[in-house]
């Protein structure tokens, strides 16, 4: 059986989102959200929220297979897990919150990253949603087309850093990224998501992104989509997509802009952070 269809993946992502909400709702406040629940597949402690907007995501997965469909999904607590007898190509890979620490400290701007993909690197990702849960915004993009609640959205021509933004944004890291980035961009902005960084890339406010350490496929792999299907510029550690897989082992640096060029300015910052 063929795997489930463009809609039927985005339905269950909107299903598990209303699941998600309430989770935030039921956990107000700092203290709330500050309970742990042992340690993640992807390396870091998990916290009971990100548990239960785990559990959403895999329930409609639950569902998606008992109607029939075979996969395997990458998630960052819980790693891999086959759908299936695991020969099945297709790939979802999940974080369940992008910007924890902001969901942690109440901070509005952190969300669910969703992609399916025909392999495993970032050059199979066929599919990205990302639900953002400060602004209520809905990112979603196929290989040709990305949209903002419903709305195509394309990157705006033109080399301009006015606005960029630095994830992973230690201090000693921002700095040698900041000096390099000295009379060349106008403005730096740490949103604390990066799947967010690279969705406000592919719709114009951000432009362009990097990351000051690697990061995990989960973090990248729905939003790289959604800025490229937007016309945006994406590499990997300076090489190709699919020299980036999509298991949960993998680390690499992410540059985003709106332009090669300006993506090769911010390549030339990310390189000095590890210089």
């Amino acid at each position: 059986m063929a795997g489930p269809s463009d809609e039927q993946w985005i339905a269950a992502c909107r299903r598990a989102v209303e699941v998600q909400k309430q989770v935030f709702a039921e956990h107000k406040g700092i203290e709330a959200r500050t309970q742990y629940d042992g340690v993640g597949e992807g390396g870091d402690n998990t916290l009971v929220i990100d548990r239960l907007c785990e559990d959403a995501i895999f329930d409609e997965l639950e569902k998606l297979h008992q109607d029939g469909h075979e996969f395997t999904a990458v998630s960052e607590e819980r790693g891999s897990v086959s759908f299936g007898d695991g020969t099945s190509p297709l790939r979802v890979v999940i974080d369940p919150i992008d910007g924890s620490l902001n969901a942690r400290r109440t901070i509005p701007l952190h969300c669910v990253s969703i992609a399916v993909a025909a392999g495993d690197s970032m050059e199979d990702v066929s599919l990205g949603y990302i639900y953002e849960f400060g602004a209520g915004e809905e990112f979603v993009a196929t290989r040709d087309r990305a949209e903002l609640d419903g709305t195509r959205i394309e990157v705006p021509g033109g080399d301009l850093l006015e606005l960029v933004a630095l994830e992973a944004s230690k201090p000693e890291r921002v700095v040698k990224a900041a000096e390099v980035l000295q009379d060349r961009a106008f403005r730096i902005r740490s949103p604390g998501a990066i799947a967010v960084g690279l969705c406000y890339v592919a719709c114009g406010r951000y432009d362009g992104i990097i990351t000051t350490r690697p990061c995990r496929s989960v973090d990248a792999a729905a939003g790289q989509l959604i800025a490229r299907a937007a016309g945006g510029s994406v590499e990997f550690g300076g090489g190709g997509l699919g020299d980036a897989p999509l298991d949960l082992t993998a680390r690499y640096d992410v540059a985003a802009a709106r332009t090669p060029a300006d993506l090769a300015v911010l390549r030339e910052a990310q390189e000095a952070v590890h210089a």
